[in-house]
C-alpha cells in the first residue's frame, strides 16, 4: 500500500473503506472490483482494500492493474492465508469510519455503498447489510443457488432470502461503524469459517444492533459443483462448534438439527443390525426427510423452473448431510475445549 491514500473528509458523507479478502479469485475479482468502481458514491470518499492470501493464479496481477488506474484501490498481502487474518489486516489499514466487508465472489449494484451509508445512519444500527442474491453460472450452480436462497436449505439465515427490513442476528457482507471494532475487537483469527457469525454475536452481546435491508443489493456466485458445496458446508458445521464453545449462550436447538438428523441415521442403521425394530425407525426417518425434501423441491421448481427438480433434492441433501457431519466432527475434534477459557479477540489499535 505504497501510494497515498485518496480519501478526503466530507462534512455531509462519511468516509468508507471496503475490505475484500481474496485467494485465487481470478475468475471473479475483476467483476467485483469494477462493480465498486462504478458506485454512485463520491470516488474521493471511499477506498477499496483487497487483501490477498498469497494467490497462485493471476488474481494479484488483476488487482495491481486496476490499482494503477484507480487511486482508491489498494493491494495488501496476507501471508497467513486465512480469511480472518485478511479481514483484520484490511480493517487495520483502513482509514474510514464506515467499514464494509465484501467477498471476492460477489459484485454489487451502483448504489451499494450509498445505500449502506443511508441505512446505517437511518436505522441507528451498528452494522447493516442486505440479502445476498445467489447466482450460478451453470445448471448445477444455479440449482445450488436456489437451495441456498430457501429456508429449507439454509434455515433462518435471513441474509440469504429476507424480503423486508428488520433487526437480525447476522448479515453476510456487513457495513460496520469503525467504533464496533474498537469496542469489541476484530475477527477471531482461530476460526477458519463462521468468523462473521462470531463477530456479530459479540456485537449483539455488547448491546449492538444489526439491521438488514433489501435496499442493499449484492450478488454472490456460489459453489460450482456438489463437491465444493459439500466441503464448504462441512467446514461451516465443523467450525460452528468453536463458535458455540466460545459463546454457549448463542446455542439454539435448530443449530443441532442437521447433526441430529445425521446421527439418527447412523445410529439406527447400525442398531438395526442387532435390533430389527430399529430398521423401521430408520425407514421412518428417511421417508420423512425424503417427503419433506421433495415437497420443498416441488414448491421451488414450480416457480423457478421444472428443469431444476431432478437435482434440487440432491443439493438439499448435500447441504444438510455435510453440515451435520461437520458439526459432529467438530464435537469430537474440539471436545477438550468446552470448558477452557477463551483468549480475547485481536484488538484494533490506533
Amino acid at each position: 500500500m505504497s501510494k497515498k491514500n485518496a480519501l478526503t473528509f466530507s462534512a455531509e458523507l462519511p468516509l468508507v473503506s471496503v475490505v475484500i479478502p481474496m485467494r485465487n479469485e481470478a475468475q471473479h475479482i475483476d467483476r467485483c472490483i469494477r462493480s465498486l468502481i462504478q458506485q454512485d458514491y463520491p470516488k474521493n470518499l471511499y477506498e477499496i482494500l483487497v487483501v490477498d492470501g498469497m494467490s497462485k493464479d493471476h488474481s494479484k496481477k488483476i488487482i495491481q492493474s486496476l490499482s494503477n488506474s484507480y487511486s482508491n484501490i489498494f493491494f495488501l498481502e496476507n501471508p497467513n492465508l486465512l480469511t480472518s487474518f485478511g479481514l483484520n489486516a484490511g480493517i487495520r489499514k483502513s482509514k474510514a469510519e464506515t467499514i464494509i466487508i465484501l467477498g471476492a465472489h460477489s459484485f454489487v449494484v451502483p448504489d451499494f455503498i450509498r445505500r449502506n451509508v443511508e441505512v446505517l445512519k437511518n436505522s441507528g444500527a451498528d452494522c447493516v447489510g442486505g440479502p445476498i442474491n445467489s447466482l450460478g453460472e451453470t445448471y448445477v450452480a444455479s440449482t445450488i443457488s436456489l437451495a441456498m436462497s430457501s429456508q429449507f436449505g439454509v434455515g433462518d439465515a435471513l441474509f440469504r432470502y429476507a424480503e423486508s427490513e428488520g433487526y437480525v442476528d447476522t448479515v453476510a457482507f456487513g457495513a460496520y461503524k469503525r467504533t464496533v471494532f474498537k469496542e469489541i475487537g476484530l475477527f477471531d483469527e482461530e476460526l477458519v469459517r463462521d468468523q462473521d457469525d462470531e463477530l456479530n454475536y459479540r456485537l449483539r452481546k455488547a448491546g449492538g444492533k444489526i439491521f438488514i435491508s433489501p435496499q442493499i443489493k449484492s450478488f454472490y456466485y456460489n459453489q460450482a459443483n456438489l463437491r465444493k458445496l459439500w466441503i464448504q458446508y462441512l467446514l461451516y458445521g465443523f467450525w460452528k462448534i468453536r463458535v458455540l464453545q466460545k459463546h454457549p449462550k448463542m446455542m439454539q436447538l435448530r443449530q443441532f438439527a442437521p447433526a441430529c438428523f445425521v446421527l439418527s441415521i447412523a445410529l439406527s442403521s447400525v442398531g438395526s443390525l442387532y435390533f430389527p425394530i430399529l430398521f423401521s425407525l430408520l425407514l421412518s426417518i428417511l421417508m420423512s426427510y425424503i417427503v419433506t425434501n421433495i415437497f420443498f423441491s416441488f414448491r421451488i421448481t414450480r416457480k423457478e423452473g421444472w428443469k431444476y427438480l431432478p437435482l434440487l433434492p440432491v443439493v438439499f441433501s448435500t447441504l444438510h448431510l455435510s453440515y451435520g457431519m461437520g458439526f459432529l466432527a467438530g464435537l469430537i475434534k474440539f471436545i477438550s475445549k468446552w470448558f477452557q477459557d477463551e483468549p480475547e479477540p485481536p484488538r484494533l489499535i490506533e
